[in-house]
């Protein structure tokens, strides 16, 4: 028997695009995440506690499987921002295309991004912020999976 889990995860990854789309939004959403816990303050935030200013975005590319991912990584004006994303993203691939395949079957769940988020080197984030990349992750699948089939998907009967 054929692994359902197994189809939708090659058929997601078939959609290069998508994916290629999904794994880019995804990882610029950890380095938001990064950036904030580096800065110590929300955006615009006016706080005490704050170690840096936000001096906009640098462009950096990550070559994957599925091609060139066009990031923006955050930047200070105080220090350089440091991220594990370029580091460990190889190690991690497979941990977000299995979040994003369960969140196509079963809604997504904050235990698997913060086991991602963590993989990733993003420690100490708060139970509210992994909750929120996990409502807006299960808003890019179904947004992902609400768009029309472009081509022929082949029937399996048993």
């Amino acid at each position: 028997m054929v692994d359902l889990f197994s189809l939708i995860k090659d058929y997601l990854v078939d959609q290069e695009d998508g994916i290629r789309h999904l794994i880019t939004w995804f990882l610029n959403l950890v380095m938001e995440e990064e950036a904030l816990l580096q800065v110590g303050a929300q955006r615009y935030e006016r706080t005490d506690s704050r170690k840096a200013s936000r001096n906009g975005y640098k462009p950096r590319t990550l070559l994957t499987k599925y091609g060139e991912l066009e990031l923006l990584k955050p930047q200070f004006r105080e220090f350089p921002f440091e991220t594990q994303v370029f580091e460990k993203y190889s190690r991690v691939e497979q941990a977000i295309l299995s979040a994003v395949a369960e969140s196509y079957l079963q809604g997504v769940s904050t235990r698997r991004v913060d086991k991602v988020m963590t993989a990733l080197g993003v420690e100490g984030i708060s139970a509210s912020s992994v909750s929120r990349i996990t409502k807006e992750l299960d808003e890019k699948v179904s947004e992902f999976l609400s768009k029309p089939i472009e081509h022929e998907i082949p029937l399996f009967v048993y």
